[in-house]
């Protein structure tokens, strides 16, 4: 499977439960589960449904989320304030 996009969550972030639990309720496309003790998994086999729809660069302190659009070289979005 081709993947289009890559989703980058800072450690200290997908570790905390409140944040995990946050990520998975504003994806409209299931990119983020709550997994065994409250951590974050990204869903890989849905990580091509991703929409650029920003949700989840909201959660955390910026930089903390980030998408990157490897079809475009690399291309970062991320909530910068």
């Amino acid at each position: 499977m081709a993947l289009f996009i890559a989703v980058d969550v800072a450690p200290e972030l997908a570790r905390d439960s409140a944040a995990a639990k946050k990520l998975a309720e504003v994806c409209p496309v299931d990119i983020f589960k709550v997994g065994g003790a409250g951590a974050l998994e990204v869903v890989e086999k849905n990580l091509d449904e991703c929409t650029l729809c920003e949700l989840c660069l909201a959660v955390g302190k910026p930089g903390q989320v980030s998408v990157r659009k490897l079809y475009d070289d690399g291309a970062r979005l991320e909530r910068r304030a």
